[in-house]
């Protein structure tokens, strides 16, 4: 069985240790996850989108190993705070996934975001996947990993790192590459009362799943995608990427013309910018749905396209 929408309960409960990560930094002793539920992964329940309340012993900046439940399984990530990071003020949360066989620690290395949000003090947070066919990944539905809430480890992510920063609710934020990337589109699907906008690359919705994108709000969403990209065909199409699940990528044009009908956005989209974006405006609430297409293949996204984009929206 493929867990789906729901895999049942997710229990939250205090980190049990945090042990020194990635580059450095003192790592906090604890704190609980807030008192926060992580819900139930479907986009309904959760409390992560109440008014922040910045913690009275509030975690110390450096990179952190922490660990949690969710239904009844040990999770991982790594917790990135900025020495630019105020403990006094509400700041933004991004979720950065890395892609297919990699890790928290590896994409904390590997990512363009933190150079780029550190010296704004932004909260960052890398989860580790489990391993699926094609090593370390995530449950979007058919693919890449099977019997895993994903959305749901989202959730607990995020109300964790509530309990240990002071991170505004109303700005939290997905990003991801490879099947990160695809994490971040399911996330935007599936818990868009949750994040606020998302940035992935190198993935797009798939054609599996794809009718049951319905996120409660229109969610501003800029895709990166590479013209060469061999494991995620620009064009779109079936796709081998896992071995023995089904994966068939709509194509960068159609998941962002599917992304502006979700969004109701109205009229044409821009036309291509120097940066190779394009955009569509008019949409439901105030979302913008961005393509950005580059001409190499399955790289990251572009923080200094992207930032300013996830930075203006909030819940």
């Amino acid at each position: 069985m493929i867990c789906g929408l729901a895999c049942g309960r997710v229990d939250l409960y205090p980190i049990t240790r945090a042990q020194p990560a990635g580059n450095g930094g003192e790592a906090s002793n604890g704190g609980s996850g807030g008192g926060a539920s992580a819900g139930n992964g479907n986009g309904n329940g959760g409390d992560a989108g109440e008014p922040s309340v910045c913690p009275s012993d509030p975690v110390t900046p450096g990179d952190s190993d922490r660990t949690l439940l969710v239904n009844g399984m040990t999770r991982s990530y790594v917790l990135h705070v900025p020495a630019a990071y105020d403990s006094t003020k509400p700041t933004p949360l991004v979720v950065d996934f890395h892609g297919v066989g990699g890790t928290g620690k590896s994409e904390r290395i590997d990512s363009p975001y933190p150079a780029a949000l550190d010296p704004e003090g932004v909260v960052m947070a890398f989860p580790d996947g489990l391993k699926g066919p094609a090593g370390t990944a995530w449950n979007v539905g058919p693919c890449c990993v099977a019997d895993v809430d994903d959305v749901a480890f989202a959730r607990a992510v995020v109300a964790q790192v509530q309990g240990l920063a002071c991170v505004d609710a109303k700005r939290v934020y997905a990003v991801g590459v490879l099947t990160g990337g695809g994490m971040a589109h399911y996330v935007a699907c599936r818990a868009g009362d949750l994040f606020a906008a998302v940035a992935p690359a190198a993935f797009d919705l798939l054609a599996e799943n794809v009718a049951d994108c319905s996120p409660p709000r229109p969610v501003t969403i800029i895709s990166f995608r590479g013209a060469a990209d061999s494991r995620v065909p620009y064009e779109g199409g079936r796709s081998s990427l896992v071995p023995g699940l089904p994966l068939t990528f709509l194509g960068a044009q159609a998941t962002y013309d599917k992304w502006a009908e979700i969004d109701g956005c109205v009229g044409t989209a821009s036309p291509v910018d120097g940066n190779g974006c394009s955009a569509y405006s008019g949409c439901n609430g105030g979302a913008e749905v961005m393509l950005c297409t580059q001409p190499g293949g399955d790289e990251p996204g572009d923080p200094s396209i992207s930032w300013p984009v996830l930075a203006r929206h909030r819940l």
